[in-house]
């Protein structure tokens, strides 16, 4: 429905991926502000970013203070540079940093070291 409001149809979705990631940014973060209103437990979600424009899209917060960064991009495949946010979240966060995921439009569950993962943006409703 934001992409229809926006003007944003399918042709200029394939000429410009930035602007549907931003559309696909406030989806997800509906869809885990919905998960966070039936878990068990206490959760907030903010968002992480810096003066040197470090960001991550979602920082999911539990009462005990532990996080988990979600980065939303609407690629494919994972560069490397998408998960300079991530890092930068856990080298700050220290232990309570727990898991950071990178939601891509890819179909596999990938390992990336050091407590990061790629996942498809699907594995929101699986």
């Amino acid at each position: 429905m934001l992409a229809t409001l926006i003007d944003l149809g399918s042709a200029e979705v394939r000429q410009d991926r930035r602007r549907f990631g931003k559309v696909l940014e406030t989806f997800v973060y509906g869809e885990l502000l919905k998960h966070t209103s039936t878990a068990q437990g206490d959760y907030r979600l903010s968002h992480y970013r810096d003066a040197d424009k470090f960001e991550v899209d979602v920082v999911i917060e539990n009462a005990a203070g532990q996080l988990v960064g979600v980065e939303v991009k609407a690629a494919a495949s994972v560069r490397d540079a998408d998960l300079r946010g991530l890092r930068k979240l856990a080298g700050i966060a220290g232990e309570p940093f727990k898991l950071g995921v990178l939601l891509y439009d890819g179909t596999e569950t990938l390992p990336l070291g050091d407590g990061l993962w790629a996942a498809p943006l699907s594995s929101l409703w699986n």
